[in-house]
């Protein structure tokens, strides 16, 4: 039977609440953005620089020059300098500025003719240089590039209301979300095929193997264990498949989940241990549910068989849990792993008392028992010649259960005994010979 592992959506009640979510964020960014655009005017230059036109540029040739965590523009490399590493050297001397300046301070350009360059200062402090490679980045003169940026710096150095910076850093974290979420797209896509597939693939080799396990000579928490034990294998294989597609290394992924391995491996040993002998003795089949086994010194009747434990319950109404560890390593009498079992009592004799008569009365009373086996007969034999009693062992086989077995041997006991009486044979108590060595003499004369 499959098992849906992915539940009905209700699409008209998730689509009326996205656009609800949708329709809120529409009117707390729209007076936001209205605004921004009475705070910042646009920049009057001959080839203005718009945001989409630095957005089609961002990559590995731009970097965001940060304000307060809000991007301003960006900047190009810079001869063997990335456009990272100059945009990081730049926000430092921004961040160490803002921290020790007014925020009414004015960026100033100063521009170096002889060289071809300017720099942007505040407080006489340089925060960064516009080259001609800027220039040639952005299509426009060194001196103008520099008075923009400037501007667009004196504006964000302006602590803006809270309301408008609340709405900046959410458009910017909007947009980033945007630009990322669009270049990741295929390997999300990615990911969550192979997630279904991996859904559908376990689903449907579980119930595999349970159909497969049917015909197998196990029981029935053997055969759960097999399928459990498939449907993790192939979630852990899709999982990792499934990471690689969203662009983690495999190398480092299973090199993680060796270290992870190894540290859980030595915290939870004991535990590990206890789950791995399970699984052993589920497979073995050492015993099953109902046997009356014997492990160290408890015995008693198996009522359960986890993964981390295995549970008795003796004859006197306790329930002991022994971790399997402990039973996987113990030696195990199964009591019941047949359905007979042999038991045997002695009956002593007396000496002058036929012992051929007495093996053939015996053999009677012993047939005579309800639960006795004919098959195979019962064995008397003259076990030993005791002080003052022929010692006869009678061995025969009855239920291998407690109580039957108790209860035949019970009933054993008791017709020998009646019969050897009824047979006028004596069963004398073991007797004991005193002897005095030195015998003390009394006079008996009179006085």
């Amino acid at each position: 039977m499959m098992v849906n592992f992915f539940p009905k959506i209700d699409r008209k009640y998730y689509s009326r609440q996205f656009l609800s979510v949708l329709f809120l964020l529409t009117l707390l960014i729209s007076p936001i953005q209205k605004a921004l655009t009475q705070e910042i005017s646009p920049i009057d230059i001959t080839s203005p620089i718009t945001e989409t036109s630095i957005t089609q540029t961002d990559g590995i040739f731009f970097a965001d020059i940060l304000v307060r965590g809000k991007p301003v523009f960006q900047v190009g490399s810079l001869g063997e300098l990335s456009a990272i590493q100059r945009a990081q050297i730049i926000n430092r001397r921004i961040a160490s500025v803002l921290v020790r300046s007014q925020t009414d301070s004015k960026v100033s350009v100063v521009k170096d003719s002889q060289r071809g360059i300017a720099t942007l200062q505040l407080s006489n402090r340089v925060l960064m240089t516009v080259t001609k490679q800027d220039a040639e980045d952005f299509n426009l003169d060194v001196e103008t590039l520099g008075q923009w940026w400037a501007k667009q710096l004196i504006q964000a150095f302006q602590q803006p209301p809270l309301a408008i910076d609340v709405g900046q850093r959410l458009l910017s974290t909007l947009r980033k979300f945007q630009r990322e979420s669009i270049d990741n797209l295929p390997s999300f896509l990615g990911m969550l095929l192979v997630v279904i597939a991996t859904g559908i693939i376990a689903a449907s080799m579980r119930h595999l193997t349970l159909s497969a396990t049917q015909y197998w000579e196990v029981d029935r928490n053997s055969k759960i264990l097999v399928s459990r034990l498939v449907y993790g294998f192939i979630w852990v294989i899709g999982s990792i498949v499934a990471l690689g597609v969203l662009g983690l290394d495999f190398a480092t992924l299973l090199g993680t989940l060796g270290l992870t391995s190894v540290a859980i491996g030595f915290s939870l040993k004991d535990i590990l241990s206890n789950y791995f002998s399970g699984v052993i003795l589920l497979v073995s089949r050492s015993f099953h549910l109902g046997d009356q086994i014997v492990i160290k010194e408890f015995e008693g009747t198996v009522t359960q068989i986890q993964l981390r434990a295995t549970t008795l319950k003796t004859y006197d109404g306790r329930v002991v849990y022994i971790p399997n560890q402990e039973v996987f390593s113990a030696v195990i009498t199964n009591n019941t792993a047949s359905t007979i079992r042999r038991n045997s009592i002695i009956v002593g004799i007396d000496y002058d008392a036929d012992i051929t008569k007495a093996k053939r009365i015996i053999n009677d009373a012993v047939l005579g028992i309800y639960g006795i086996e004919k098959e195979p007969k019962p064995d008397i034999l003259v076990r030993e010649l005791g002080a003052s009693t022929v010692n006869i062992e009678v061995r025969c086989w009855v239920n291998s259960r407690r109580l039957p077995f108790l209860e035949t041997t019970s009933l054993m006991a008791q017709a020998i005994k009646e019969a050897l009486e009824k047979a006028e044979i004596n069963m004398p108590t073991d007797i004991y010979t005193l002897k005095f060595s030195d015998v003390l003499t009394i006079d008996n004369q009179p006085q």
